[in-house]
């Protein structure tokens, strides 16, 4: 929309955008270098942290070891990573390395004025300020990042932190081949008494039977004896599974219910239920973590999402509990069977008994079942072994890859993305507020705009050069908006009579006495005789670009102290004469307007063009007068100083005079600006050299070409009178 204000249409393109850009330069870099130092003031004002990073590999251990036998390779598993996170970030790891460093003091003298912090201040201080736990996407790296005002303690904190997460790793994978094998052991104490107390019985049957030859390990061919031990053998493996069921079953039991839930992994817990419920659960304790740390306790979001965590929490914890009484029923139910299988056994040995070999009947059922407690206490000691040969595997679940080392440079704050954020920062914010200027900018934007507005033509472009401040202008490119200015006045104008101007400005300040003098020089080139007058009488600037004295001058003649003739000087820097403003004290009032008319006809008799230097035409009466004995008056604008309502009541003021007004000149217009005044002001440097050739074309001094037709349509335009 700025931008279409800048065009004055509502299509806008790239070069008005550019032209902005020239335009308001000076803002887009004033604003760009204010961000950038002021973020390397900051920058180097922050407190420095130096990075310390402790690599570590992590996977997901199998559920069991199986022995002699191809183990299937890792895997990567985004739900396990992203767990691991979680429990490197937890107080069970985060407290023992506390501890162990006494961060306790340490950060106390440096926050608490020497007096040690409380663990859960230091907890706290120490994830969200110093520790950044990350992953290199899909896999099973993690890097331990933790930041510090010291090195070496950031290098320390990092890898006791990799330390102690790689003990309780390995507590963790071996701590269910622990218990299990503690109760095997136990299982098997309690067999060998068992298989003790039935040998004795046995022996026992067979002093009472007299059957001390009798083979106990004779097996028997008939059908009730073959049945029998089937069921026997099959009593043996349910109770084998009663003992696995009821491990489980009281291991669970055993743990708190608070802390179940970090117990829960793939190893102990295969439910895939509880597992998404506890994935869930973590993710929602995520976002509880980042609100926290934005918003207030009373936030709509906030409190939703404590109360999403919570029903979460309440389903995992039903979850847990159905949990827990599956394995009791599943321990129950083998328990029943083994019962019941015993009760059908105990029953068959009846009706064996019962049968024609009664007498043999108690010794066979005492040696079948001391061959069975044998067999079970044999079956006990393989399993037991072969544990105990599993616990002794390496357990490899974690690696660290790199030990930490103190930083020898500060990691943040970073000066390179600052300053880049900054410059990026500063750049867009500088082109906002150009853009925010232009849009607000009320003051003329080109020719077009100039010439509708005012009613008037613009008889010269004069651009800004690098110093063109009471300087005389001698370069060709400098040279000629002033001889155009010239030859446009001079077709203005009746040709051939003297003629007197007053150049007039809204404001002060708009290099009206500065243009006034170059264009006097450009007539005095052109062969006239020219007269400059500095009728600004409160503000007199011509005798110091002339350097010449400023006494005496036209408020002595006026006074009749003096005559003209006397008080006029000759300007050294060229054919011209110069009448200053002469003594202060006194202004151009109305009491002095005759005066000026009779010395007005003076000087045509004399001279072929009057210029007078006047002052603002707003606030000040001087111009006014100077205006109504004119000849002709011309309105100079300084491009894009005064708002265009201040310049349209300046032409009101003139108009109202009822002084003819010839034209506009537009002072100090920068090239390159995108606005058709760019057409002027660029080719005032190409066309210099043909422009000074052909300017003893016309005796005027009209250059030639281009010059002269554009000059010639605005001639069509002039205002009469």
């Amino acid at each position: 929309m700025a931008l279409a204000n800048v065009s004055g249409s509502d299509n806008v393109s790239l070069n008005d955008f550019v032209g902005l850009l020239r335009l308001r330069k000076n803002l887009v870099l004033l604003v760009f270098g204010l961000v950038v130092l002021t973020t390397a003031g900051v920058t180097a004002l922050l407190p420095k942290w130096y990075l310390s990073t402790a690599k570590i590999r992590v996977e997901k251990p199998e559920s069991e070891v199986k022995l002699f036998q191809n183990q299937s390779s890792s895997y990567y598993d985004p739900y396990f990573i992203q767990d691991q996170f979680e429990i490197l970030q937890s107080e069970k790891i985060i407290y023992p390395v506390i501890q162990n460093l006494r961060l306790n003091e340490i950060l106390g003298r440096q926050l608490n004025n020497g007096q040690p912090l409380p663990s859960g201040l230091t907890y706290q201080y120490l994830l969200r300020k110093m520790l950044r736990v990350e992953s290199r996407r899909a896999t099973s790296l993690i890097e331990i990042n933790v930041y510090a005002s010291d090195p070496p303690i950031a290098a320390a904190i990092a890898n006791e932190i990799a330390r102690v997460y790689s003990a309780d790793r390995v507590d963790l994978a071996t701590s269910e081949q622990r218990e299990g094998l503690a109760k095997l052991r136990g299982e098997l104490d309690k067999q060998e008494r068992v298989v003790t107390a039935q040998r004795d019985q046995v022996e026992k049957l067979r002093k009472d039977l007299d059957i001390s030859g009798v083979d106990l390990n004779q097996r028997h061919s008939d059908m009730e004896i073959e049945t029998l031990r089937q069921m026997q053998n099959s009593l043996i493996v349910l109770r084998v599974d009663a003992i696995g069921r009821k491990t489980r079953w009281e291991r669970f039991r055993g743990i708190p219910v608070a802390e179940r839930r970090n117990m829960v992994n793939s190893e102990l817990i295969s439910d895939l239920n509880i597992q998404n419920l506890l994935q869930a659960y973590l993710v929602a304790d995520q976002s509880l973590s980042r609100l926290k740390s934005r918003l207030g306790e009373a936030h709509p979001d906030l409190i939703a999402a404590v109360d999403a965590r919570a029903k979460i929490e309440e389903q995992l914890d039903r979850q847990l509990q159905g949990y827990e009484s599956s394995l009791e029923i599943s321990f129950q139910e083998s328990e029943s069977r083994v019962n019941e299988l015993e009760r059908r056994l105990s029953q068959a040995k009846v009706d064996q008994i019962l049968s024609a070999r009664d007498r043999m009947r108690p010794f066979e059922e005492a040696a079948s079942k001391l061959e069975d407690e044998q067999r079970l206490q044999t079956t006990l000691k393989l399993t037991l072994r072969q544990r105990e040969i599993d616990f002794q595997v390496p357990k490899r679940t974690i690696e660290i890859l790199n030990t930490a080392e103190p930083a020898r440079f500060a990691s943040k704050p970073s000066w390179p993305i600052n300053l880049i954020f900054a410059g990026v920062f500063g750049l867009i914010l500088g082109v906002g507020a150009a853009v925010l200027v232009e849009y607000f900018d009320s003051s003329f934007r080109n020719i077009a705009d100039v010439e509708t507005k005012l009613k008037l033509p613009v008889l010269g472009v004069i651009p800004r050069w690098s110093d063109n401040e009471g300087r005389t202008a001698t370069g060709e490119a400098e040279s000629e908006p002033f001889r155009v200015l010239q030859t446009n006045l001079n077709l203005a104008m009746r040709a051939g009579q003297p003629a007197a101007l007053t150049i007039f400005s809204a404001g002060p300040g708009e290099g009206k006495s500065t243009t006034l003098r170059q264009l006097a020089l450009a007539m005095a080139a052109a062969g006239e005789k020219v007269l400059l007058i500095d009728s600004d009488v409160r503000r007199p600037t011509q005798h110091k670009l002339a350097q010449l004295a400023r006494e005496p001058g036209l408020t002595d003649v006026l006074l009749n102290r003096i005559s003209w003739t006397e008080a006029v000087q000759r300007d050294g820097a060229g054919s011209l004469d110069l009448l200053p403003a002469g003594g202060g004290g006194m202004t151009l009032s109305l009491l002095y307007a005759n005066k000026l008319r009779e010395l007005v006809l003076e000087f045509k008799g004399r001279y072929d063009k009057i210029l007078f230097d006047s002052p603002p035409i707003i606030g000040v009466s001087d111009a006014s007068v100077l205006a109504s004995i004119a000849d002709g008056t011309v309105l100079l604008i300084q491009h894009r100083r005064n708002p265009a309502s201040m310049v349209l009541r300046a032409k009101q003021i003139i108009d109202g005079l009822q002084a003819p007004v010839i034209g506009v000149i537009l002072n100090q217009v920068p090239s390159g600006t995108g606005e058709d005044y760019g057409y002027y002001t660029s080719n005032y440097s190409s066309y210099a050299h043909d422009a000074s050739a052909g300017k003893t074309a016309g005796a005027d001094g009209t250059p030639g070409g281009i010059e002269r037709l554009e000059l010639t349509e605005k001639h069509s335009r002039r205002p009469k009178g």
